[in-house]
């Protein structure tokens, strides 16, 4: 698995406030779409294409256009769809797929509840989206469903990342030999007892819409 931190001034600057745990919720989404859109530009840098003829004002001339099959874009319900605005922002010709999974807070294993996705993937390029990587068991299950579906080149995007599930993702995305991309905005120092990433943003998905 490679791993690409988007080392940039203006995603640190984001990442700063989306961390202050002031930042109220609206202001907490805004950020997260912007962050969301420098992160996909990282993403994209290997994005399918082919190649475009075209006439300009001046003259014929060849540029290129996104390859089909098109790139198909997965949120990881709830909290990846404060990701999805900023990543179609960028990719509006992509296709969006939908995962729903969520964590026991006592085991901190993952378990998949909805998905509405296409039933072959073979040939296409997918971009998950999650904005925290921290033990790692949500996107070790994502990545494998994915991959169930006939996936074999997948990007995973996230806002922030521990290093304890940066390890747990490479261990069990290289047994499925398929190449995996990670792209984050950092890695932080370490996870806390409870799961979550230190010093991280607190919860995601109840900060983008509030607990229930």
């Amino acid at each position: 698995m490679r791993v690409h931190v988007a080392d940039h001034p203006l995603i640190a600057h984001k990442l700063t406030y989306l961390r202050e745990k002031s930042t109220d919720s609206p202001t907490f989404r805004r950020l997260a779409e912007e962050l969301m859109t420098l992160l996909a530009y990282e993403a994209t840098r290997e994005v399918r294409v082919e190649p475009f003829d075209i006439e300009t004002p001046v003259a014929r001339t060849r540029g290129i256009k996104l390859a089909r099959p098109k790139p198909l874009i997965v949120p990881i319900l709830r909290a990846g769809l404060g990701m999805l605005e900023g990543m179609v922002r960028l990719l509006p010709s992509a296709e969006v797929g939908f995962l729903g999974m969520i964590r026991n807070e006592e085991t901190l294993e993952a378990t998949t509840y909805a998905n509405r996705l296409p039933d072959d993937l073979s040939g296409r390029q997918v971009f998950l989206l999650d904005p925290m990587l921290a033990t790692g068991g949500s996107l070790v299950m994502a990545i494998e469903y994915l991959a169930g579906l006939g996936a074999r080149d997948i990007t995973a995007v996230t806002l922030l990342s521990a290093p304890e599930g940066i390890a747990h993702v490479r261990t069990e995305a290289d047994k499925l030999n398929i190449p995996v991309t990670l792209v984050t905005g950092a890695i932080d120092e370490r996870l806390n007892e409870h799961g979550y990433i230190v010093p991280g943003l607190g919860d995601a998905g109840d900060r983008l819409y509030g607990s229930v």
